[in-house]
């Protein structure tokens, strides 16, 4: 019945969303259109089961009254200005609660700013690369309302490496999209190289632009120069043309990169080209768990699909939702200044889909941006693409997470 309750709920979400005078206003923003809209719609839609969820239950109880979770969409295009514009917006805000949500690193940089000015509480997720944070340390911020809710570039990068190394590769060809998130993407992966003892050699190193459909020019480099892997970091359409590449001039060598080669305008663009690509990932969609297979029906019931355009995107938005609740909780306050010192000392546990999240931030520390990084190895696994699906690269992996959520 409760699930039945839910998906209904949900159905009608966008036609009648909450609107009350107690209610908590939280913003969700990210790519809703464009190319980067598998990643930012997922991830608004994971939010919204679990805000769903939530308000059927009651809401969240704050100094003795339950209130209701009020959403406010804002669609970025994946665009640095209109990103910026509705950052200023959103921080004009005087009773919003906090903010959820970006993809584009782009995107982050043109309009976090307007949020840590007026001390807008914001969990970024699905991705932005490591310059996100990292332009928060580097400003020297001493106190910082920006947490992010990914699997940073460190973590993705080191594990990139990793796998070629421990395939007893030697030569290596580096592919990146001209984006910040790119160039991001490129230097995490050569600073991973030396820091693993430079095992790699990076014969190739190419860039390419959004919207390219022909990588023949940098393929025909990277396999004339002896590359025995391509080492990737890109949204998504252009990703597919490098595996679609690949497989017409057959350069049979391993396609590892981030972990947005497993969006769906990878995989259905790649089609059977795509098999085999390596990427990391936060979450599988696979019901290895009672409570991975309760979010997988129920998203796929509210949306009328058989498969998550993002599962990462999707899951991450879905715990992202809870961490803010639980902080609200604890804060017993909607004020959004109160909950971010909440979210940098979460005293109970959060129940996710992707974890069980135990006091995944700590106090900023501008010396150590992985204090407002929820993510460590240990949460995020190898994902390989298997026939239209991203299946686990490691069946060590997928044991490990059934063994640990019966814990």
């Amino acid at each position: 019945m409760k699930k039945t309750l839910i998906t209904l709920l949900l159905l009608g979400m966008s036609a009648v969303p909450v609107f009350a005078a107690d209610t908590i206003k939280i913003a969700i923003t990210g790519p809703f259109t464009g190319g980067s809209a598998p990643m930012g719609a997922s991830m608004r839609d994971g939010a919204k089961v679990a805000i769903t969820e939530i308000n059927a239950g009651g809401g969240i109880s704050v100094a003795g009254k339950k209130m209701q979770i009020e959403v406010i969409e804002r669609d970025d295009e994946a665009k640095n200005d209109r990103g910026a514009l509705i950052a200023q917006e959103l921080a004009s805000m005087n009773d919003l609660s906090g903010v959820i949500g970006t993809v584009n690193t782009g995107v982050v940089l043109a309009g976090d700013k307007h949020f840590q000015e007026k001390g807008i509480t914001k969990i970024i997720t699905p991705a932005a690369g490591s310059a996100s944070m990292t332009q928060w340390s580097k400003a020297g911020v001493a106190d910082l309302s920006i947490f992010r809710f990914a699997a940073h570039d460190g973590i993705q990068s080191e594990m990139v490496v990793e796998e070629a190394i421990n395939r007893k590769l030697t030569k290596v060809a580096i592919m990146y999209d001209s984006t910040n998130y790119g160039v991001s993407g490129r230097d995490d992966m050569m600073e991973q190289i030396k820091k693993q003892g430079n095992k790699l050699e990076v014969v190739a190193s190419e860039k390419f632009n959004i919207g390219d459909k022909d990588m023949t020019a940098q393929l025909l480099r990277a396999k004339s120069a002896g590359a025995q892997a391509v080492l990737i970091w890109g949204i998504g359409p252009e990703l597919a043309a490098f595996a679609n590449g690949m497989a017409k001039m057959e350069m049979k060598v391993p396609l590892i990169g981030g972990w947005t080669l497993s969006m769906s305008n990878f995989i259905d663009n790649a089609g059977k080209n795509g098999n085999g690509t390596l990427m990391p990932q936060t979450f599988i969609e696979e019901a290895i768990t009672p409570k991975a297979k309760t979010f997988i029906d129920s998203y796929h019931k509210a949306y009328n699909v058989d498969r998550i355009a993002s599962p990462v995107s999707a899951a991450q938005g879905y715990d992202a939702v809870y961490i803010f609740a639980a902080a609200i909780k604890q804060a017993q306050s909607t004020d959004t200044k109160k909950i971010k010192e909440a979210l940098e000392d979460l005293r109970d546990p959060v129940d996710g889909v992707i974890a069980t999240w135990k006091h995944p931030f700590s106090k900023w520390n501008p010396a150590d941006e992985t204090t407002h990084e929820a993510f460590r190895r240990e949460q995020v696994v190898m994902g390989m693409v298997q026939d239209g699906h991203v299946v686990f690269g490691n069946d060590a992996d997928r044991k490990r997470l059934i063994k640990n959520a019966s814990k």
